[in-house]
C-alpha cells in the first residue's frame, strides 16, 4: 500500500544527543548498543477519520524516530493498516458502501492527515488485504507446531502456554478480553482467553480461499504476520529460520489500549511462530478525552485532525498541543489545551523571526536532555519558551534562529 510523501528532516551536527531511555510496558529500552532499529506500530481501521487520540499515537512514535535518526541510527519502520474488520464491515453496510470503498477513502483522509501533522512515514505501510497468502501460511506453521484447534470451522491459537505473561489479572484480562473482539464463552474453547487465527466466512461478509476454508484473519495474527515478514524478511516464516538475537524485532508500538489483548496476542502468536520473543521494546501511548470524558465512538464526541484543519488550524498548534502533555499519560484535550498551544506558537515564531537571538546551544542541549528522558515534551517545550521569552525581551543576541529552527523541526517535527 502507498505510504505518504516522506518528510524534510534536517541534519543537526554538533548536537550531543543522550542514550534515549523511555518507558515501557513490557520488556526494555536500551537502544544505545544497537546501530539498527526495527519498530513495528499498529495502524488504524479505516472506518472512520484520524482522530486525535490516533494523533497523539503517531505522534509518539515520530518522536522515537526522529531521535534515533538524529542519533545516527537505521531504523526500519513498519505500519500496518487493518483494512478488513468488524467495525469496517458495520459502518460500510450503515452507510450503503463497498466495505473497500469506505477503507479507500479513510486511508486517504489518514493519509493527509498523517502528512499535515509531519508524521514521518513508515518504510512499509502494509494492507492486511494484501498479506492474506502469508497469514495463511503462518496458520499453517502454527498448526504444524502444535498450536491451534478447531471450532465448527473457526480456527482458535491455544494461548495457554504463554499465560504466565498475562500483563494483568486474569478476570480483568477476561473482561477486556470480552469488550476488545474477543469471544471468551463460546462453548468449545480450550481457554476462554484462546484468539481466533481464522473465521469461516459468514453469509453476506467478504473472505479468502485459503488452505483453512473460505474467511478471513482474526486481528492479533496479522499483526505478527506483518511485522515479521516485512522487518525481518520472507524466510521467518519457514522451518529454516533461525534467530539471530534475543527478540525478533526492538519496538512493538501503539496505544495503551493495545496492551491487552492485541500486543499480548501477537507477540505470543510470533514466538509460537519462531520459537524468539517478539519485541525487546512494548511501548504504547496514552489515551485522549475531551472536556473530561473519555473519547470515543460511541460517545459521539471524537476530535477529527480532517475537521480541525478544515476550520483552519495550523497542524503545527495541533501538533504542539498534543506534546504539552505527557506522551504515555492520558490527558484531556480541550478548546483551552488548543488556545494554549497556539499563543505559545505565536510567540516562540516572533522569537525565531528576529535577526538577532539569545544564544541556542544551552537550550538545545536542554531539548535533547528533556527528550532522552522518556520523551519528556512538556519540559522540552517550556525550554523553547523561555528561549522565546529571553529573546523577545532584548535586541541583543546571536544569528543562531535558523539553528534552533532546525533542530526544533528535526527532533520535535514543529516547522515554526
Amino acid at each position: 500500500m502507498r505510504s505518504w510523501p516522506n518528510t524534510y528532516l534536517p541534519a543537526i551536527d554538533g548536537l550531543k544527543l543522550p542514550a534515549l531511555n523511555l518507558k515501557t510496558s513490557r520488556g526494555n529500552s536500551n537502544f544505545e548498543e544497537l546501530s539498527d532499529i526495527r519498530m513495528y506500530v499498529c495502524g488504524i481501521t479505516p472506518y472512520d477519520a484520524t482522530h486525535l487520540g490516533h494523533a497523539a499515537t503517531y505522534l509518539t512514535f515520530d518522536l522515537i524516530s526522529r531521535y534515533l535518526q538524529a542519533q545516527g541510527k537505521h531504523l526500519s519502520f513498519v505500519e500496518n493498516i487493518t483494512d478488513i474488520d468488524d467495525p469496517l464491515l458495520e459502518r460500510a453496510i450503515r452507510e450503503k458502501m463497498d466495505w473497500r470503498e469506505l477503507a479507500a477513502d479513510q486511508v486517504d483522509l489518514y493519509r493527509s492527515d498523517m502528512t499535515a501533522l509531519r508524521i514521518l512515514p513508515p518504510k512499509d505501510f502494509v494492507a492486511v488485504t494484501d498479506v492474506m497468502p502469508l497469514v495463511e501460511n503462518a496458520i499453517t506453521r502454527l498448526q504444524e507446531n502444535g498450536y491451534t484447534y478447531q471450532i465448527d470451522g473457526d480456527i482458535y491459537f491455544d494461548i495457554s502456554t504463554f499465560l504466565s505473561d498475562l500483563p494483568t489479572s486474569r478476570e480483568k484480562a477476561l473482561e477486556i478480553f470480552a469488550e476488545r473482539g474477543g469471544d471468551p464463552l463460546r462453548i468449545g474453547k480450550r481457554d476462554a482467553l484462546d484468539p481466533l487465527l481464522w473465521m469461516a466466512n459468514k453469509e453476506g461478509e467478504p473472505g479468502w480461499e485459503s488452505a483453512h476454508g473460505f474467511g478471513r484473519p482474526g486481528w492479533h495474527i496479522e499483526c505478527s504476520v506483518i511485522a515479521l515478514r516485512y522487518l525481518i524478511g520472507p524466510e521467518v516464516l519457514t522451518s529454516k529460520f533461525r534467530a539471530s538475537g534475543s527478540s525478533l524485532i526492538t519496538i512493538q508500538g501503539g496505544g495503551s489500549d493495545l496492551i491487552f489483548p492485541h500486543h499480548f496476542m501477537s507477540a505470543a502468536q510470533a514466538k509460537a511462530l519462531t520459537g524468539t520473543p517478539f519485541a525487546q521494546s512494548f511501548i504504547h501511548a496514552g489515551m485522549v478525552g475531551l472536556d473530561g470524558e473519555k473519547m470515543s465512538k460511541s460517545k459521539g464526541n471524537l476530535v477529527f485532525v480532517s475537521k480541525l484543519l478544515l476550520s483552519g488550524v495550523d497542524p503545527m498548534i495541533i501538533r504542539f498541543a498534543l506534546m504539552q502533555s505527557r506522551y504515555s499519560d492520558d490527558r484531556m484535550w480541550s478548546d483551552d489545551v488548543l488556545a494554549t498551544a497556539s499563543t505559545r506558537v505565536a510567540r516562540i515564531r516572533q522569537a525565531l523571526a528576529r535577526e538577532l537571538v539569545q544564544p541556542v546551544e544551552p537550550h538545545l542541549e536542554a531539548i535533547a536532555r528533556h527528550l532522552s528522558n522518556d520523551l519528556d515534551t512538556p519540559e522540552a517545550l517550556k525550554v523553547l519558551d523561555l528561549w522565546a521569552e529571553e529573546t523577545l525581551a532584548t535586541y541583543e543576541g546571536v544569528n543562531e534562529s535558523g539553528l534552533m529552527a532546525r533542530t526544533v523541526d528535526a527532533l520535535l517535527g514543529l516547522a515554526l
